[in-house]
């Protein structure tokens, strides 16, 4: 069996990971190329955070494990995952546990402006959460920037249509021709 591949797509909140995985996930099924999506913030949502795990990444490794097995099974080897911090190094280990020691990851950190997350989140958040979302999508930019590592592709989302990001980021991965 091939060895799988993992499409890491990171950024800050309002950057358009979700949006711009489900294009990617529409650009490959039009080439016939086999994947699965996981949106990676799901997969430690629980609440309160276990005791022993108070930052839910035992959580969030166990589900994903759990889901990337079915996946696996049914002859699946290529995952499209979506979450903030998903390109930093310390994330590889919960992928590497999950989907083989030899999982090829591709890292992708989507990139926008204060101005351009403000308007997105904006539109996104009608509950009571926006404040904290923004201030933390500021915080997280500035440690995304900082912290991934050299390889990661940098894709810059502002003022650009989310079928030509969607492209870029699909062409990192060779999956298409």
């Amino acid at each position: 069996m091939e060895r799988a591949e993992a499409l890491l797509i990171g950024g800050r909140a309002g950057a358009g990971k979700t949006t711009v995985a489900w294009e990617v996930s529409a650009l490959l099924r039009s080439a016939a190329v086999a994947h699965a999506v996981v949106e990676g913030d799901f997969m430690g949502q629980v609440h309160p955070a276990p005791p022993d795990d108070p930052d839910r990444s035992a959580i969030t490794e166990a589900n994903l494990a759990a889901v990337w097995a079915n996946f696996a099974r049914l002859g699946h080897r290529r995952l499209i995952y979506t979450n903030t911090a998903s390109v930093l190094p310390e994330s590889a280990a919960m992928f590497r546990t999950a989907m083989g020691p030899d999982v090829r990851l591709v890292r992708v950190l989507l990139t926008a402006s204060d101005a351009t997350t403000e308007r997105r989140l904006s539109a996104r958040e009608q509950g009571s959460e926006l404040a904290r979302e923004l201030a933390n999508s500021i915080c997280k930019a500035a440690l995304l920037d900082a912290r991934a590592p050299a390889g990661t592709v940098r894709v810059p989302t502002d003022d650009r249509p989310v079928m030509d990001i969607a492209r870029e980021v699909t062409a990192t991965t060779g999956w298409i021709g």
